[in-house]
């Protein structure tokens, strides 16, 4: 699979991939001897025949919109490198059943996870601070979530239709349980 991309600075930014992309993506952590930094804006907008993404550890950011309407997404594989998911970067995957959200991640943007219908349960780290308007909106199939007290910002609608969610199974103090339990 043909990767497009761009040198920004001392880095690359994964701009896009062919057309008929297929299957399993690993995206490599250097390409022409630069390392790649981030995954860029609608770099695999509707690639819907990817089934799974590897992320290399070299890579810092992932973009606005950057795996949205890739329905066929099964699984993605965030590093640990990675401190911001961007809005709605997976905005769309409703094939994606799982996510790990590494501790580097400091915040989850907009609609970051909107519509993923097929995500079951989301863990948190103790290193989000805030979670954006409408991130995890519509996953009707979440069941289960943990929300650890260093988020001091949850956004507005962050988890609005997620009707599976109830008090038992929102992991989290007291008040976010209600926060979240007042946008169900």
């Amino acid at each position: 699979m043909k990767l497009k991309y761009e040198k920004v600075g001392a880095g690359i930014v994964i701009t896009g991939c062919n057309s008929d992309a297929t299957g399993e993506l690993i995206i490599p952590d250097q390409l022409d001897g630069f390392t790649v930094t981030s995954i860029g804006t609608y770099a695999f907008y509707k690639c819907t025949r990817l089934t799974s993404v590897t992320i290399p550890n070299s890579v810092t950011s992932i973009g606005d919109n950057a795996f949205s309407a890739c329905d066929g997404l099964k699984s993605v594989t965030i590093p640990d490198s990675v401190t911001s998911i961007g809005h709605y970067a997976f905005r769309d995957c409703t094939g994606l059943t799982n996510v790990t959200i590494p501790d580097s991640v400091t915040s989850i943007g907009d609609g970051a996870f909107y519509w993923c219908t097929g995500l079951t349960s989301v863990t948190i780290p103790n290193s989000v601070t805030s979670i954006g308007d409408n991130a995890f909106e519509r996953c009707k199939g979440l069941t289960s979530v943990t929300i650890p007290n260093s988020v001091t910002s949850i956004g507005v609608n962050a988890f609005w239709g997620c009707s599976r969610l109830t008090a038992k199974t929102i992991k989290a103090s007291p008040a976010t349980i209600a926060k979240v339990l007042a946008q169900v």
